[in-house]
């Protein structure tokens, strides 16, 4: 997983992150240039899960994060890193868990937990709210 990728805000990329192993961790280095006011945050997604890496503050002539991360936290695949604006919260989303039909949903179990929703077992995955 290391190496440097784009930052993308709205699909256009406004800077770049540095990821680099440090022992049991990942060190992520971001820069960009946010393209309008409010306060905002990086949001890392791989194939079967997504983390918020943190809020960016200013930094030189633009914004910034350094920040590190457990490497189990990390998903698998070729990480993507978005900036949402910190009103854009991680949202809860119950999905019921229905022995006779198959579950769309395994690979984001790893950071989801088990509930009873009106009667119905299912699981609660975490995903950017309006998706």
């Amino acid at each position: 997983m290391e190496g440097n990728y784009e930052l993308k805000f709205g699909g256009q990329v406004i800077g770049r992150v540095q990821v680099t192993r440090e022992g049991l961790y990942y060190r992520f280095y971001c820069r960009c240039r946010m393209p309008g006011d409010g306060v905002c945050r990086v949001l890392a997604r791989w194939e079967d899960t997504q983390e918020s890496l943190g809020i960016l503050v200013p930094a030189g002539d633009g914004f910034g994060l350094d920040t590190r991360m457990a490497t189990k936290k990390a998903g698998q695949g070729k990480p993507e890193f978005t900036v949402i604006p910190n009103r854009a919260k991680l949202r809860e989303k119950f999905i019921p868990i229905k022995p006779e039909e198959p579950f769309s949903y395994i690979a984001r179990l790893k950071d989801a937990y088990l509930a009873c929703h009106e009667g119905q077992i299912g699981a609660v995955i975490k995903e950017e709210a309006g998706t």
